[in-house]
C-alpha cells in the first residue's frame, strides 16, 4: 500500500513538474548568404566574419547559423537560399550582400513564406510593397533616403551641373533615378548617365565623356572598393571639383585602394561610420559603441558598415522572436509567419544604420535622423553633418 501510494505521488509530482517546465523549442535556424568572395567580397566578407559575434540565444532558445557564400552570383545566391529553406530548415533568411545576387531572394522567400532581411542597398529589394516583398526587409538605409540627403547637401555646396557614373545594376540604376528625380526641384542638372560593371578595372571612356560636359561636380553611385576606380580616374584626368559617393562606399577597403584619390569623397551615411565623432551621448552612439568595442578586441581595428548589416538584421529577429515564439515553436509555419509579423512591428529600436521605425508600408524604417554627411579626410571618415 505505501509503495503504490508512493509510485502515485511520484507520478503526480512528475506531471506537475512537466506542466510548469517550460516547453521544450527547437532551435532557431538563421540562414546567411553573403559575397565571400567575388566581385562584392569586400561587402561580403565582413559580414561572414561578423558571425561569430552574433548572440547564441534569442528568446531563451539556442540559435544555430548556417552561413553560405554566393561567390557574388546570383544563380549560386539562389542554390543557397533553396538549400538554406528547403534542407535545413531555416526561420529567418539574411542576404546578399550585393543588390544583383538578392533579387532572386524575394521570390524565393515569399514562395517559402520566410522572412528575408536583406543585406543589399537598393530600394527595388522592398519597394512597391507587394504580396512577396511584405516578406522582406532591408536593414540598410534606402537609397531614396541617402539619396535625398546628398543631393541636398550637393545643392547647399552650389552644385548646378553635376555629373553622374555608376555601378550598371540595380544598385547603380536605383540611385541614378532617385537622383533624376530630385535634380530639377533642387536646381541641378545631371550632364551624363555613364555606367560601368562591378568587375570593371577601368572607366576611361566614360571619364572622358562626363569631363566633357564641364560639370561642377561629379556623383558616384558604387559600392565597396570598385568605387575607387571612377575616383581615380577623375582625379588622374586632372578634375578638382567635389565626387560625391554614396554610402556602399564606407570601408576600410576602399581607404586603402584609394589613398589620396579618394581625399574628399563625400557621401550620406550611417552614424556607424563616424561613432567617434559623435557625442557620448548620442543613442546612435550608444547602439554602436559594444560591437564596435568587441570587433577591435579581436581584429584590432574598427568594423566596416557591413560587418554590421548582419549584426542589425539579427537584433531584428531578437526584437521581434519573443513575441513570435508564443505562435508557435521554431521550425513551423506559424513561427515563420509570427516572425515576420512582429518585425513588421518594431519601433524605436536604435540599430548601426539607424533608428528603426518599421510599418506595414516601410519595411526599411528610417528616417533623415538616420542621415549622416560623411567625408574622407586625412585617410579616415569624418562627420561633417548630423542627420537631420
Amino acid at each position: 500500500m505505501r509503495k503504490a501510494s508512493t509510485a502515485a505521488v511520484s507520478a503526480a509530482a512528475i506531471a506537475w513538474f512537466l506542466m510548469v517546465m517550460p516547453p521544450a523549442f527547437a532551435d532557431i535556424k538563421i540562414g546567411i548568404i553573403a559575397s565571400g568572395s567575388g566581385p562584392v567580397a569586400s561587402l561580403g566578407r565582413p559580414q561572414m566574419e561578423s558571425i561569430p559575434f552574433l548572440p547564441s540565444e534569442i528568446a531563451g532558445q539556442k540559435v544555430s547559423y548556417i552561413a553560405l557564400d554566393d561567390e557574388s552570383d546570383a544563380t549560386k545566391s539562389a542554390q543557397n537560399a533553396r538549400k538554406l529553406i528547403f534542407e535545413e530548415k531555416v526561420d529567418v533568411l539574411i542576404g546578399s550582400s550585393g543588390t544583383p545576387s538578392s533579387l532572386p531572394l524575394i521570390d524565393i522567400a515569399a514562395e517559402a513564406k520566410i522572412p528575408l532581411l536583406t543585406l543589399a542597398g537598393s530600394d527595388v529589394m522592398i519597394e512597391p510593397m507587394d504580396d512577396k516583398r511584405r516578406w522582406v526587409f532591408k536593414v540598410v538605409p534606402k537609397d531614396s533616403l541617402m539619396a535625398g540627403a546628398i543631393a541636398n547637401y550637393i545643392a547647399r555646396k552650389g552644385v548646378k551641373r553635376l555629373g553622374y557614373i555608376g555601378f550598371s545594376d540595380g544598385y547603380g540604376e536605383g540611385y541614378y533615378n532617385q537622383l533624376a528625380k530630385l535634380a530639377p526641384g533642387l536646381g541641378i542638372e545631371l550632364t551624363t548617365h555613364e555606367v560601368f560593371a562591378r568587375s570593371d578595372a577601368s572607366v576611361t571612356g566614360q571619364v572622358l565623356k562626363i569631363l566633357a560636359t564641364k560639370p561642377d561636380a561629379v556623383f558616384v553611385a558604387a559600392a565597396g572598393s570598385p568605387g575607387v576606380v571612377p575616383q581615380r580616374a577623375l582625379r588622374s584626368r586632372g578634375f578638382t571639383g567635389p565626387i560625391f559617393q554614396t554610402h556602399g562606399i564606407a570601408g576600410q577597403d576602399f581607404l586603402t585602394l584609394g589613398g589620396k584619390d579618394v581625399e574628399g569623397a563625400t557621401f550620406a551615411g550611417e552614424a556607424f561610420i563616424v561613432a567617434d565623432d559623435l557625442v557620448p551621448s548620442s543613442p546612435f552612439r550608444a547602439a554602436t559603441d559594444d560591437f564596435i568595442s568587441r570587433w577591435k578586441d579581436k581584429f584590432g581595428k574598427a568594423p566596416p558598415i557591413f560587418a554590421a548589416h548582419v549584426i542589425d538584421s539579427v537584433a531584428l529577429v531578437q526584437r521581434a522572436a519573443l513575441p513570435a515564439i508564443k505562435s508557435g515553436q521554431p521550425g513551423t509555419a506559424e513561427f515563420r509567419a509570427a516572425l515576420r509579423d512582429e518585425i513588421e512591428k518594431v519601433r524605436d529600436l536604435f540599430l548601426n544604420n539607424g533608428l528603426s521605425n518599421m510599418s506595414p508600408t516601410d519595411h526599411n524604417g528610417y528616417d533623415g535622423r538616420s542621415a549622416f554627411i560623411i567625408s574622407v579626410r586625412e585617410g579616415r571618415y569624418r562627420l561633417e553633418e548630423a542627420g537631420r
